[in-house]
């Protein structure tokens, strides 16, 4: 493979590494997939070696020594593997481990062989509960679980790396990611695929509260779009928001996967306690550094995911 602007992803074998690595062969990167496949599909990311632009290294961040052995050659890093926010509940201990340590591993190699831009998965769940919308990238951040805390930690360690040692980076924070092939792991996408089981059993979606919760649903095409942006971009060392802008309520939601489908129903609601209760992106500063804007609407993207849910099952 050729030392020529070649990415290595890690997570590359995951729900949103695998769009990415799509995005940057169409751009002709190389690139090489590090990804320990406890979530990742190793047979999409094997059919994508085929191309023979692409390496698949099954190996654990975790490793510091396996990670500085895959990554020598290339010139650029994505850093998207960690743990859930489910996860970093449930099992505190491996999550700092995966989401701090292995996060550390990536940017010490990354320092030691040159590479010439980190880009970093980092969360908009930093901010915690804000105070305002829309959220900018200098709001205070207040970090909930240990997932959140383990972004914001990720964000610092780059600050201290190109303090001490010129690393050039982008740490983007994802609002609500959503796309084909998306997993059930974090509490929106498990809001989406329940609503969309009821209302294909013939029930109504069940909503949390008034339904006046929201979220800033970003498309998986247009996160991996941003990332591939950041990397080639010549601006640097900031956090960059990756979203819409656009705060889409659970109830709103529900009434566009019940258009999506073609329901005759209305949803039902159900007393319960959030942990955020609204979420939009400011997006100014991710069209000024990376020239970054969405471009799959919210209505238009569910209604493709339903119609590829569809596909999906009919097969």
């Amino acid at each position: 493979m050729s030392n020529t602007r070649t990415a290595f992803v890690t997570g590359g074998a995951g729900f949103i590494g695998l769009h990415v690595v799509e995005q940057l062969l169409e751009r002709d990167w190389n690139v090489r997939i590090f990804d320990n496949m406890w979530r990742g599909d190793r047979d999409r990311a094997n059919e994508l070696a085929k191309t023979g632009k692409v390496d698949v290294v099954d190996q654990d961040v975790r490793s510091g020594g396996a990670v500085a052995a895959a990554m020598k050659g290339s010139t650029h890093v994505i850093h998207l593997a960690a743990d859930s926010i489910n996860k970093s509940v449930a099992d505190t201990y491996s999550s700092l481990d995966v989401n701090v340590v292995g996060s550390h591993n990536v940017y010490s190699a990354a320092v030691d062989q040159g590479v010439q831009r980190v880009v970093y998965a980092s969360s908009a769940s930093v901010y915690g509960d804000p105070k305002k919308l829309p959220m900018h990238e200098d709001d205070e951040l207040n970090p909930l679980t240990p997932y959140c805390i383990g972004k914001r930690t990720g964000e610092d360690l780059l600050r201290y790396y190109e303090r001490k040692a010129g690393l050039s980076w982008i740490a983007l924070r994802f609002f609500n990611v959503y796309g084909p092939g998306q997993k059930t792991t974090a509490y929106y996408t498990s809001v989406i695929n329940h609503f969309v089981n009821r209302l294909r059993n013939g029930e109504p979606p069940v909503i949390d509260g008034k339904g006046e919760q929201s979220m800033d649903f970003i498309h998986v095409k247009d996160i991996a779009r941003a990332v591939v942006l950041a990397t080639e971009s010549e601006k640097a060392n900031a956090a960059i928001n990756v979203g819409t802008g656009i705060d889409t309520s659970v109830a709103d939601l529900a009434r566009i996967l019940i258009d999506a489908i073609g329901a005759d129903v209305e949803p039902q609601f159900n007393p319960r306690d959030v942990l955020v209760s609204r979420r939009a992106a400011d997006t100014r500063r991710a069209k000024e550094m990376i020239g970054f804007e969405y471009s799959i609407d919210v209505r238009d993207g569910m209604t493709d995911l339903i119609r590829f849910e569809h596909e999906r099952a009919a097969v």
